[in-house]
């Protein structure tokens, strides 16, 4: 039946004016995005409380139901159980249902497609395709669980409370061990799929061939239905044993089915156990990167060279947290064997570094073996953040320039750095071993930088106002950001030795020698006095 013009127009502009109006509405797309990651993004800090919630309620109700079939319970656990868990139920069902898609939008695209080809408005496909996108959330498996897990709470029919089974199939959701079990089974379904039908051809066959010679002969199967109950038990290499062949063929039959039966569940454990090889390296790099999202100041090792395994154990050492990206699957498994938070991915790739929140990253280290590769990371890594410190390693000098035009913010050759350090220690041998000594570590003195943060005690004091000795530390010198520089690349000045009446600034960095002790106190210091504690 067709509506009356005017009607339809009514209805019409009623829709795309309220598609507009939740298009535009900021506070709209806040909620709906707010639920959209409560019930579907496992990244958000909220979900895992959400998640324990329901756990909760639904073990609390499959409880109370089983408790219910013997004694009566309580009024308050009734209505706990009728009225606030099934309630829940309900509107997490239609929150799933609203957040699955965005109605607004197909209004939307279809009124812009009317008015672009000057035809109009088709209300019938809209509504179509609004009730497709909604049925396809509702016929998924998923959703029949979370709808048959609300009708236990009608308990005028007895019937359904046999539907207390989907309340726990509805901890599927909340368990990302479970979910990752299914998703494996999911990616060989046309393999299982084949093997069912093996099984099902299987126990036909066989069913019906023992119900044609043992009918007469056995008194345990007068049914077909128990040729088949005895195939499939036979099979399984169960054997129960209250069914058994008394004829000759009845018992080649099981001899047959029993070899079979090995074969299958061998067949079998192969498929999930090679489904799980295929899918363990991929959940293991999922649970690193889920790790190191609430890390902070995150330091990310692309390439295990010879030069990432010397920074790697520094920053082991330091208790320093940080991430290795490699291609090689032997050096990933070696390093992770070790203890060490290593995932198996190109670092070139945007894939990569999707989840990765650049905010929490100290630095980015380019270090593998191939310039080349080394100025893709660098462009990969800018594309997502152009604020986080890169560092990239280079051997071919032709490649500095590309290395900086890709966003690096220092270069390191370490040949250039091994000849140099090689003719400095033929000139001066002593000193430059007891540099060595420093930048390694040995004897735990060491050469850091500490940073004059806003409101500490370092800042817009004089450089001589400051008893770097009572701190047991050595200043080497100030590195400030030039600002007439700051265009091309905040370039930084150091200043060696400064004089005693250098004025220290904000974001001004010290270069210190000391003892490991002497400048993490000193940092902490710096770090207490500018968040307004008492200074020591």
């Amino acid at each position: 039946m067709r509506l009356p013009k005017r009607l339809r127009e009514y209805i019409v502009k009623i829709l795309v004016d309220f598609a507009f109006l939740l298009e535009g509405s900021r506070r709209y797309k806040r909620i709906k995005t707010f639920f959209r990651n409560l019930l579907e993004n496992d990244e958000y800090p909220y979900k895992r409380y959400f998640d324990l919630f329901m756990i909760f309620l639904i073990i609390t109700s499959v409880i109370i139901i089983i408790e219910e079939v013997t004694t009566p319970i309580s009024k308050w656990l009734y209505y706990y159980d009728v009225y606030f868990v099934t309630g829940v139920f309900i509107i997490e069902y239609l929150l799933r249902m609203w957040v699955h898609d965005d109605i607004h939008k197909i209004i939307i695209e279809e009124f812009e497609n009317a008015l672009f080809l000057e035809r109009q408005f088709d209300l019938a496909k809209v509504f179509k395709e609004i009730a497709r996108r909604k049925w396809e959330y509702i016929s998924s498996p998923l959703a029949i669980i979370d709808l048959l897990a609300i009708l236990p709470s009608y308990r005028e029919l007895r019937i359904l409370r046999v539907f207390v089974l989907f309340r726990v199939f509805k901890l599927l959701r909340y368990s990302q061990n479970i979910t990752h079990f299914f998703q494996v089974l999911t990616s060989k379904k046309s393999e299982l799929f084949t093997l069912l039908i093996l099984v099902a051809f299987t126990i036909l066959v066989s069913g019906i061939s023992l119900y044609v010679f043992e009918e007469q002969a056995n008194p345990n199967i007068n049914h077909l239905f128990d040729a088949f109950y005895w195939s499939l038990v036979t099979i399984s290499t169960v054997g129960y044993g209250d069914i058994t062949p008394q004829t000759h063929e009845g018992r080649i039959i099981t001899m047959i089915i029993i070899l079979s039966g090995v074969g299958l569940i061998s067949f079998a454990t192969s498929i999930i156990v090679s489904a799980f090889n295929e899918r363990l390296e991929e959940m293991r790099d999922e649970r690193i990167l889920h790790s190191v999202r609430r890390s902070s100041n995150l330091y990310i090792i692309c390439g295990y060279t010879s030069i990432a395994e010397i920074l790697v154990a520094k920053l082991a050492r330091e208790g320093k947290e940080f991430l290795i990206i490699d291609m090689d699957k032997k050096r990933v498994k070696e390093l992770t064997r070790k203890g060490l938070r290593a995932i198996c991915a190109d670092a070139s790739k945007k894939e990569t570094f999707r989840s990765i929140n650049f905010a929490r990253v100290a630095a980015v280290l380019a270090l593998t073996d191939s310039d080349m590769h080394n100025i893709y990371i660098c462009l990969n890594i800018r594309s997502f953040s152009q604020e986080v410190f890169l560092i990239s390693r280079t051997i071919d000098h032709n490649s500095y320039k590309k290395l900086k035009l890709a966003g690096a913010n220092y270069l390191i050759s370490p040949y250039i750095t091994a000849g140099l350090f090689a003719s400095k220690i033929i000139e001066q041998p002593i000193a430059i071993e007891a540099i060595n000594d420093i930048l390694n570590g040995k004897r735990n003195a060491m050469c850091d930088q500490v940073e004059v943060v806003r409101g500490s005690f370092l800042e817009g004091k004089r450089v001589g106002e400051i008893d770097f000795k009572a701190y047991k530390i050595v200043l080497l010198g100030v590195v400030r950001i030039d600002p007439g520089a700051r265009l091309e690349g905040q370039r930084r000045r150091f200043y060696f030795n400064p004089e005693d009446d250098f004025l220290l600034q904000v974001e001004d960095v010290l270069v210190v020698v000391g003892y490991n002790i002497s400048i993490n106190n000193f940092k902490s210091m710096v770090i207490e006095s500018s968040l307004g504690r008492k200074k020591r």
